[in-house]
């Protein structure tokens, strides 16, 4: 009965002891090393303006709809770029229903950004990510929307390209990847003034 005893106390002390490393003393750690290294990922790499407001994150894709601003993926999360209910359509390559979306969406780029019938449309303006929470779009998608924004707020397509480029993130470790552009540091770019013409 002794050795029961001793066995349930030593179980006992161990859990407690691996309690307050596991659930305490590693978690605060981590926070504290992740706070003082990685402050802004850590954070959630948060676009906040002069004022304090924060904007959104670098991370998750914002639904922009009028014309003075570059527009984002098609989202399939929730009612559009709903961070809450993260997915995907699900929609396979036979489905009359994914065909039938993506040809509206062509159909529909084209008008807004006033392209020829006959234009190739880049596959990011027209399929929704894996999450429907995708900021980034190709850089050929934004040169496609960029006549339709320069005209909307009276910019230089010259300007708009180095706004473009200074907010194209690199291939992930250089080789990793397509370049992206950030559709929301972009927009947020736009709106901030930094953008003259």
């Amino acid at each position: 009965m002794k050795a029961l005893f001793a066995e349930i106390r030593g179980a006992v002390l161990a859990t407690l002891i691996l309690a307050v490393v596991c659930c305490g003393l590693y978690p605060l750690i981590v926070f504290g090393i992740s706070q003082a290294v990685f402050h802004d990922k850590a954070n959630g790499s948060l676009i906040v303006d002069p004022d304090g407001m924060v904007r959104g994150s670098k991370l998750l894709a914002q639904g922009f709809t009028a014309n003075k601003y570059f527009h984002p993926r098609p989202s399939a999360a929730g009612n559009g770029y709903d961070a809450a209910n993260s997915n995907a359509s699900n929609l396979g390559p036979t489905s009359q229903k994914l065909k039938d979306a993506i040809k509206d969406r062509v159909n529909a780029y084209r008008k807004e950004n006033g392209l020829s019938e006959n234009e190739s449309v880049p596959a990011d303006a027209v399929t929704a990510s894996g999450s429907g929470l995708d900021p980034h779009i190709s850089p050929r998608n934004a040169e496609l929307q960029l006549p339709r924004v320069a005209k909307a707020r009276g910019l230089s397509k010259e300007k708009l390209r180095e706004l473009i480029q200074q907010n194209t993130d690199a291939r992930d470790l250089g080789i990793l990847g397509d370049p992206g552009v950030n559709v929301l540091t972009l927009n947020h770019a736009l709106d901030s003034g930094t953008a003259k013409p």
